[in-house]
């Protein structure tokens, strides 16, 4: 009986680990098309694969928030960075910009596409000192 609790504990204890999704933050602030591309190749594939992802835009990155984002498309796929990330973001990922990327890029919260924010500097300190987190820079 006892060895039959133990086994149930440690049976429940590894369904809900499963069933909890890693959480994974892409911290992306390079200018580099083939960077950017594969920072978010590998976003959508993490979320894919269960995870739940969100991303943070610094720098050059931040103009992937753009709603008029284009850039230059990607072999093999022929799809841009920007591209990219919306398809992460129609997956259930969740992007901001850095706090200091409108202030410094002459732009404003309504020139971002749609769910994404500025990200409040508290809120993503606090995140990225989740213990079971993952924190990815590119």
């Amino acid at each position: 009986m006892k060895k039959a609790l133990v086994a149930l504990a440690i049976a429940l204890g590894s369904t809900a680990a499963l069933a909890e999704k890693p959480a994974v933050t892409v911290v992306l602030n390079a200018q580099s098309p083939m960077t950017q591309g594969m920072a978010m190749v590998l976003a959508n594939q993490m979320q894919e694969q269960g995870a739940q992802v969100d991303i943070l835009l610094c720098d050059h990155a931040g103009d992937l928030a753009l709603k008029d984002a284009g850039g230059e498309a990607l072999k093999p796929n022929n799809v841009t960075p920007a591209q990219l990330l919306d398809g992460a973001l129609k997956k259930g990922a969740t992007a901001s910009v850095c706090a200091l990327y409108l202030p410094n890029s002459g732009k404003k919260p309504e020139d971002l596409k749609d769910g994404i924010k500025p990200a409040k500097p508290a809120d993503m300190g606090a995140a990225l000192l989740e213990p079971n987190r993952k924190v990815i820079g590119f």
